[in-house]
Formats: structure tokens, C-alpha cells, sequence
């Protein structure tokens, strides 16, 4: 494929670009205001998502139907075939989002209250995207062997778990060990849905810039849910892990390292990194790890400044950058163009090449509950990973468009279908279709959340933004 015609300020290196310093401060500017807002909206709405009744209610009568006496027989049914609580219940559709709120976004350990909001809103993407529906779950738990108990127990009601903003390294226990214990899918967003969001604008990013997985120098900065996921993703399709550093707070993961022993004790998911890849044959900070790479792959500090345009310099040229910090990235995208970067991606919607969480869990969630599936393994992320490449293709692969963007929704729909078919495929689903079957059902239960939203708006059941012009009409011009 031809390289795509680069964005404006991203001449190759030497050329003339625009400067970025206006252009950063509007970003900085923009991140305020939208901010600002969000908090006006949350007064105002006092929340993002409500229980409707899906069932007819004409009078009181009904209610022997939906509850006592008649809901005994439907109670018997399960207590006699659990796994009839799929067909006769809610479960077939319903998933927890779980969180002890250790580590929201990007502002850290603020709790399990303060994580609600956060919480909600991805209750909201996950009906509006994916028709599942999601209940927000934020706990106050002692420990990690807590949070696993908590959500043991409530796993009956639920035909799947979506873990959320749990800090690092728990977040790697708590996933492991409710994937051993439960027979339905256990996700951590933050882990395995940014990862494969990574990995899918990996994909299409090398092949505008005509790399391969196997051919490349690639850092991920920051090695905690999403890095080093995304990195025992990566050795899955082939990268090279001599080729293959990560960095955190102390320099590079490798055997050297002064805190191997602790790290062993402590993080065993770091420590399997570091003897693996061996920190890509490079000792010292990220500044060492980025000299001639061709990938940097940030998920660490929220703050602009975080990566300096100089070590971007030090990359091979034009190199590709992933900031993905939320809810700033690591380096402003302006910024990132200005010191060479041919490609770059946040994870933000606001900016070109959002990627984000939101671009899989959606199709994923949608994928396994169709199937009815047991778990989730690494099969199954990195065909959503793939699905989601290829989908952005249709609309033609460029510099500013590795990945579909949310409003791009009948992408979700393909993702959900290749997950299910690799359900069945690797033997984690409790039932089968074709994938053309598992593709038309998710095209019916995705497409009506906005039918229900359009008609709740329509009848005035959802008020209007309250900090937006209405539209005029004859009676307002009178």
C-alpha cells in the first residue's frame, strides 16, 4: 500500500512543519472545557443510565405473571437446571462492572464512590454500543482475596464480568483468579480490551508505515494492566521479544534489574516480562530503550510532558506513537508530529486515531454472551484485535485514521461476530451458530439502544442537553 498523505505539521523529517505550541495549549484548553462541562451535566442528570421495565405492565394482574404467584415455576425451573437461568431470565444479557476504584482513569486510588461515575458512563457505552445490559458495581474491599470473594458470590446473576480501574499489579490476581473460578467470561477492560485496542492500531499503523510485527524495535512505557498485556499479545503474533522493552518508574524490565527478587515476590507479572524479553537487549531508562526504535507504546502518567520530544527524536525515522493516557496523554499529539513522529494515536475521541477500550469491549461483550461462553482467552482478544483492523479498512486506512471511531458503530456488530465464532471455535461456547447467525443477531440486539434512545427523546422522556441551543421551530420564532 502507497503511504497515506501525512496530516498537516507532519512533514517528514528535516521539512516544515507547523508550530505546535498554539496547537497544544488549544488541546489543554479543550481537555478544561470539556471537563467542566461534565461535571455541569452530571448535576443536572443526576446520573446516566436507569432500570426500564421490558415487559408489558397493563394493570396490577400482570404482576402475578412478573412476580408471585406464577414467578415460582420459573424459580423451580433454574433451581433444577441452572443453566436455565440463561433462557428464562435476564442473565443471558447482563454483566457486572465491577471496581474498588484503585485506580480510575488516570486519577488513581479516589475510591469506590468516586469511581461511580466512571462507572456509569461505561454502563452507558456498554447499552448504546453493545446492547448489553451493565450494572455498575464500585465495592470497598480490604483486599485483593476480597474483591475476588465479592464477585464469586455474586456471579450467579451476571452472564459476565467486566473488571474496571483495578490498580496493578491486584488487578493481575483478581483476573486470574476469577477466570479459575467462574464458568462464565471474566474481562479486565483496562488489561486485555486496551491491549487489543492497541494491537488492532498497531496492525494497521505498520502497515501504512510498510513494517511487520517481526521486523520491529517496539517500548511500551509504563508496565502495568495494558503494557504488559499488550506485550504477551504482541509475542503472540510473532514480535521478536529481543526486540521487545519495557520500562516503568525504575528504568528497563530485565534480568539485571536490582529489584528482580522483589519484583519475583511481589509482581510476578513483571518479572516474567523481564527474564522473557530480557528488556530487548537494553539496560537504563526509556531515553536507552527508545534509541532507534521504531514503536513507542505509552500507557503510564497523564501528563503531557510525560514523554519529551527529544526522545522521540532518538526513535528511527518516522517512528509510531501511542500516547494513551487518559484523560491526557503522555504527549500532545501536535507536539508528537513536530519531533518526527510519522503516526500517532491517543486514547482519546477528541483527537484523530482514537485507541481506546471502547472501540472492543462493546463487540467483545456482545460476542460472548451470544455465544453463552465459559471464558475468554487470548484467541478470542486477538481476534476482536483483527476484526477491528480490518474493519477500519472500508473507510480506507490513513495517518489519521488507523481505527474505526465509535460513531463508526457497524463495525461493533463484525467484532461481536468474529469473537463468537472464535468461541465456538476454541471450545469456550455453550452454544453454536454459524457466523453470518451470530453476526445478524448482534446487528438486531446492538441496533436497539438507539431506536429506545431516539424514542425516549422523541416522547420527552429524556430531556434535552441543558447547555445547548434548542432548535428553532415556528412556534419558538413567534
Amino acid at each position: 500500500m502507497a503511504p497515506a498523505e501525512a496530516p498537516p505539521g507532519t512533514a517528514t523529517r528535516g521539512g516544515p512543519r507547523e508550530a505546535p505550541r498554539e496547537t497544544a495549549e488549544a488541546e489543554a484548553a479543550q481537555t478544561a472545557e470539556l471537563s467542566e462541562r461534565s461535571v455541569r451535566l452530571a448535576r443536572h442528570f443526576q446520573g446516566k443510565i436507569e432500570t426500564v421495565p421490558k415487559v408489558p405492565v397493563r394493570s396490577l394482574a400482570d404482576f402475578s405473571l412478573w412476580y408471585t404467584p406464577g414467578i415460582a415455576a420459573v424459580s423451580r425451573r433454574i433451581a433444577a437446571e441452572p443453566d436455565a437461568s440463561f433462557d428464562l431470565t435476564g442473565r443471558w444479557n447482563t454483566i457486572a462492572i465491577v471496581t474498588d476504584g484503585s485506580r480510575v482513569l488516570g486519577l488513581g486510588n479516589i475510591g469506590p464512590r468516586a469511581a461511580l461515575p466512571v462507572m456509569e458512563g461505561k454502563a452507558l457505552l456498554f447499552k448504546f454500543l453493545g446492547g448489553v445490559d451493565a450494572i455498575p458495581l464500585p465495592v470497598d474491599v480490604p483486599s485483593p482475596e476480597a474483591l475476588v470473594e465479592i464477585v464469586e458470590h455474586l456471579a450467579p446473576a451476571f452472564g459476565g464480568i467486566n473488571l474496571e480501574d483495578i490498580a496493578s499489579p491486584k488487578c493481575f490476581y483478581v483476573l486470574e483468579e476469577l477466570q479459575k473460578r467462574l464458568p462464565i467470561p471474566v474481562w479486565h477492560d483496562d488489561q486485555l480490551g486496551t491491549a487489543a485496542a492497541t494491537v488492532a492500531g498497531l496492525l494497521n499503523a505498520l502497515e501504512l508505515t510498510h513494517r511487520s510485527i517481526g521486523s520491529i524495535r517496539t517500548v511500551l512505557f509504563g508496565a502495568g494492566a495494558a503494557n504488559l498485556v499488550t506485550s504477551r499479545l504482541l509475542l503472540k503474533l510473532g514480535h521478536d521479544p529481543r526486540a521487545l522493552t519495557l520500562v516503568d518508574t525504575k528504568g528497563i524490565l530485565e534480568p539485571d534489574r536490582d529489584d528482580l527478587d522483589e519484583l519475583m515476590l511481589h509482581n510476578p507479572w513483571k518479572y516474567r516480562a523481564a527474564l522473557q524479553t530480557r528488556g530487548g537487549g537494553r539496560k537504563g531508562h526509556l531515553l536507552e530503550a527508545l534509541a532507534d526504535a521504531d514503536v513507542l507504546l505509552a500507557a503510564s502518567t497523564p501528563e503531557p510532558n510525560t514523554v519529551r520530544p527529544e526522545w522521540i527524536r532518538a526513535m528511527t525515522a518516522d517512528p509510531i506513537v501511542f500516547a494513551l493516557a487518559n484523560p491526557v496523554p503522555e504527549i500532545w499529539p501536535a507536539t508528537a508530529h513536530e519531533a518526527g513522529a510519522a503516526i500517532v494515536a491517543t486514547g482519546r475521541s477528541d483527537f484523530p486515531n482514537q485507541v481506546n477500550n471502547s472501540l472492543i469491549f462493546p463487540g467483545v461483550f456482545r460476542g460472548v454472551l451470544d455465544a453463552r461462553a465459559r471464558s475468554i482467552p487470548d484467541e478470542i482478544v486477538l481476534a476482536a484485535a483483527r476484526e477491528l483492523a480490518q474493519r477500519a479498512k472500508g473507510r480506507g486506512l490513513t495517518r489519521e485514521h488507523l481505527l474505526p471511531t465509535m460513531e463508526e458503530t457497524e463495525v461493533f456488530p463484525h467484532v461481536a461476530a468474529a469473537v463468537a465464532t472464535e468461541c465456538v471455535r476454541v471450545g469456550v461456547a455453550r452454544v453454536a451458530h454459524s457466523h453470518d447467525e451470530f453476526l445478524e443477531r448482534a446487528r438486531a440486539l446492538m441496533a436497539r439502544p438507539a431506536r429506545l434512545v431516539e424514542a425516549l427523546a422523541r416522547a420527552g422522556v429524556t430531556p434535552p442537553m441543558p447547555d445547548e441551543p434548542r432548535p428553532r421551530t415556528p412556534e419558538r420564532d413567534r
